[in-house]
């Protein structure tokens, strides 16, 4: 076999296991085909792969191959029939590792997908979404096609040169955005390699992307593989229990705070542990706020939920943060967005105690770290108290109780549509999707107004309903990730609804995968903002001196500048030339309608609207806490000047936590 095919065949036959349940671990295959990888990893996938919807089990809709079984052995004893490689065609290099990472977050990280490209831009063009795919901890397994290895010819087509290094290419930019990296110059390299990524893949601690860059020529290279390279083999996903000291020293901690405050962050769902979360907090009643990639950890209503913390928080989480004695750190990396720039836990005496399957995150905050798998370290957290008869004060339990609803009562305003022939405002136009979705719905959704409008107002209803990639704030990834999100949810039962929330800036990054939405059939739901520039950072750029400088889209004017009519560009009109079914809206009435067919909807179809000026475009509630984007130090223009002013103030409150 070459060593495309014989990668091709190993991938079909690597298993995740989790509580007794096995699932693919490469289920199916992304790709554009070029002249690095048309006639290896693309000869492959048809030698071998057969990579074709079919009806056997394992075809696009069907790739998981989920099984229940107690088997614990390496190499399975159970063969499966067939097994094959689904091809899924791209349009877009980072588009489809976006979708990569879209369909293994709906996985639960437990089955994931491999994306090929040709040398040169092909690979260059998977930089961001491997990016984003680590920052998230989400496995993503590259290939791109790399320059020839035997270098018979030099320099190839689409060849970066370097003078002073012989064996560098375009890929070695892939090595600080990959959590596990790999040049294959030699067939039987690939079997140590193949494994390595494997296990990278698989560790919830570790996994990110995996890059193995493979020459062209190596590709197509024959060599006679080892019979055991190629059996079924099983990849635990580890559950880790807590240290008992670390346990103990945690107890203690919880036992004497008087208002504690758990952050909950994707780690929870990463590891399924929301009932586990649930539970914990039944028993102690201490309150969970949550981090982008945490909402949904605990439905909206349940009593202990707060809503979203820090810069785009709710005032409930907030005012907790800022009075909280002991903040819980539940999977969370405690980013900017979460930590107010270093200016929310405002309490002399607060301490941080930090559940985290990794040291690195545990012990950030001078944190106690808990380091382990966040369902067993909640378990073994909530059984250690319950001898110990630890619970909150009634009287903080009666205050954030009463305080979440004040906060409810905001948001009910916000959505509230007083006049339904009226253009709709953004926060408008989330109340109307929030009247109309059921569990069942998936929100996705990256960058822009929407993320912090989204994590303030949205009233999660399930644990994966929330489905918001802030991690890398990377426009352009809702489609894509929609379409992962697809098949992933689509194994075993008809599609649930999944929407992809975009702007017009965002929409203009990245549109191109609506061809393969048409192309798979898949019902995404697209609904288009359109407020003619970008809205978040045009309302940034005022609060730092910038004053709006290049952020909206219109003609230019006499002086050169950007305040000219809006552009005549008609997304609507693109989206359908793409093959997408378009729904125009021009009233809160319309779109009301508009959106409710589109749910029902068998095929892709597009919800498109204009909403108010960017000015009104967020809407209220504002920020409650602050973030730290230093403004110029020195100005002539009054803007900038009390820009500083306030920015001084503010990070004169920030605080190391030591």
């Amino acid at each position: 076999m070459t060593t495309a095919q014989a990668l091709i065949a190993f991938l079909t036959r690597q298993y995740t296991e989790r509580d007794g349940r096995h699932h693919r671990l490469i289920s199916a295959t992304w790709g554009i085909f070029g002249h690095g990888n048309v006639a290896g990893i693309g000869q492959a996938l048809v030698e071998v792969g057969n990579g074709t919807r079919n009806g056997d089990g394992n075809g696009i809709h069907n790739g998981n191959g989920i099984r229940n079984t107690t088997n614990n052995n390496t190499n399975t004893d159970t063969p499966h029939p067939a097994p094959r490689m689904p091809y899924l065609q791209g349009r877009n290099e980072q588009a489809m590792v976006h979708a990569a990472v879209g369909y293994a977050r709906q996985s639960g990280r437990l089955s994931a997908h491999a994306v090929t490209t040709s040398i040169g831009p092909g690979a260059t063009n998977l930089v961001t979404g491997a990016a984003l795919a680590t920052v998230n901890h989400l496995p993503v397994l590259l290939l791109p096609g790399d320059t020839f290895a035997t270098r018979p010819a030099d320099p190839v087509l689409q060849q970066l040169e370097v003078p002073y290094a012989g064996d560098v290419s375009v890929n070695d930019c892939l090595r600080p955005v990959s959590r596990y990296f790999d040049r294959i110059t030699r067939p039987e390299a690939l079997i140590p390699a193949a494994l390595q990524a494997m296990r990278v893949l698989a560790d919830p601690a570790e996994t990110g992307a995996v890059t193995l860059a493979l020459p062209q020529d190596v590709q197509a290279e024959a060599y006679d593989w080892p019979e055991e390279f190629f059996a079924e083999r099983v990849w635990r996903v580890r559950r880790p229990a807590p240290d008992p000291a670390e346990l103990e020293q945690a107890v203690r901690a919880v036992r004497s705070a008087r208002r504690p405050l758990i952050v909950a962050g994707g780690g929870v769902r990463h590891s399924g542990a929301e009932e586990t979360l649930a539970a914990f907090t039944a028993a102690t009643r201490i309150p969970v706020a949550s981090t982008q990639a945490g909402k949904g950890s605990l439905r909206h209503d349940h009593p202990a939920d707060v809503g979203g913390i820090g810069h785009t928080g709710t005032a409930t989480a907030d005012e907790l943060a800022r009075a909280a004695d002991l903040v819980i750190g539940i999977g969370t990396r405690y980013t900017d967005f979460t930590t107010a720039s270093g200016t929310l836990f405002e309490n002399p005496a607060v301490r941080f105690l930090n559940l985290n399957i990794t040291g690195f995150d545990a012990h950030k905050l001078a944190a106690l770290p808990l380091v382990a798998d966040a369902r067993t370290g909640l378990e073994a957290l909530t059984s250690a108290l319950a001898g110990r008869g630890y619970r909150v004060d009634p009287a903080y339990e009666t205050e954030y109780t009463g305080a979440k609803e004040v906060w409810e009562e905001r948001v009910e305003a916000a959505f509230t549509t007083p006049d339904p022939t009226a253009r709709p405002t953004q926060v408008q136009i989330l109340g109307l999707l929030d009247a109309l979705v059921t569990e069942d719905d998936i929100l996705i959704n990256a960058a822009g107004s929407l993320p912090g409008d989204l994590h303030k107002l949205w009233r999660a209803r399930s644990r994966d309903q929330y489905h918001v990639e802030y991690g890398y704030s990377c426009m352009g990834y809702e489609i894509p990730a929609a379409i992962g999100v697809l098949l992933a949810t689509a194994p075993h039962q008809r599609p649930r609804p999944v929407w992809a929330l975009v702007g017009d800036g965002t929409y203009l990054m990245n549109p191109t995968e609506i061809v393969t939405a048409v192309q798979e059939n898949l019902p995404l739901k697209l609904l288009i903002l359109q407020n003619h520039g970008y809205a978040s950072i045009g309302g940034l750029s005022e609060a730092v001196g910038g004053e709006r400088l290049g952020t909206a889209y219109r003609h230019r004017d006499a002086d050169g500048g950007f305040t000219g009519p809006p552009l005549p560009v008609d997304l609507a009109a693109n989206a359908a030339s793409l093959g997408m079914r378009v729904l125009r809206a021009t009233t809160i009435d319309d779109l009301r309608k508009a959106l409710a067919e589109a749910r029902g909807a068998e095929g892709p179809t597009c919800v498109y609207v204009e909403t108010e000026t960017p000015d009104t475009v967020s809407g209220l509630p504002p920020a409650q806490a602050w973030w730290d984007v230093p403004v110029a130090e020195t100005a002539t223009r009054p803007a900038a000047v009390e820009a500083r002013e306030e920015y001084d103030r503010r990070a004169a409150a920030r605080r190391h936590h030591l």
